[in-house]
């Protein structure tokens, strides 16, 4: 199981940029498209409080958006 979990939808351009950035920075992730995936788009709506993506859950961390800085920042800490 990869450490980074990332809630995405097919056509959000900042969720292409995350996982872009992730892969050059060879970070691991599940992806969850939560435009086909109703479970995962309630997970995400619990965990995070709203409906934008990118939402990123790393450890007990929750990132919205793209944040590069606060990905490592997490990724430290676990």
């Amino acid at each position: 199981m990869a450490a980074v979990k990332i809630y995405t939808t097919p056509t959000c351009p900042w969720c292409h940029k995350t996982k872009e950035w992730m892969k050059e920075k060879k970070i691991k992730y599940t992806e969850y498209n939560v435009a086909k995936d109703e479970k995962a788009r309630k997970r995400m709506i619990e965990k995070s409080g709203q409906m934008g993506v990118p939402v990123l859950e790393i450890g007990e961390e929750i990132i919205v958006g793209y944040d590069p800085k606060a990905i490592e920042k997490a990724l430290k800490k676990k």
